[in-house]
């Protein structure tokens, strides 16, 4: 069974920092394209950040260029969400996806797998 597993959230101060990890069952996370998104309450969701599976090149969102950083750790099948400089417009379910298509710049469509997400809060 394909699966992707998030881990990693939780309850930070403003400013704080986590990492996420995304972790994949039955497939090979390195062949596909991974993309963080977030929803929060009443909110759409968006895309957060997203890798290659090609060139490795990465995206992310303005909001949170400079603060976030998503890298691929090849032997543990892993792709990680690093977040620093938290504030609480950072809050809301992280989830992970995974695009089988080859793509060498990234995108935050056509996913073919979601994981379950996990829960950012950042409050005082």
């Amino acid at each position: 069974q394909l699966q992707l597993v998030e881990s990693g959230g939780g309850l930070v101060q403003p400013g704080g920092s986590l990492r996420l990890s995304c972790a994949a069952s039955g497939f090979t996370l390195n062949a596909y394209v991974i993309a963080w998104f977030r929803q929060a309450p009443g909110k759409e969701r968006e895309g957060v950040s997203c890798i290659s599976n090609i060139s490795g090149s990465t995206n992310y969102a303005d909001s949170v260029k400079g603060r976030f950083t998503i890298s691929r750790d090849y032997a543990k099948n892993t792709v990680y969400l690093q977040m620093n400089s938290l504030n609480p417009e950072d809050s809301a379910v992280y989830y992970c996806a995974a695009d089988r298509r080859p793509s060498t710049n990234c995108v935050y469509y056509g996913m073919d797998y979601w994981g379950k997400g996990t829960l950012v809060t950042v409050s005082s």
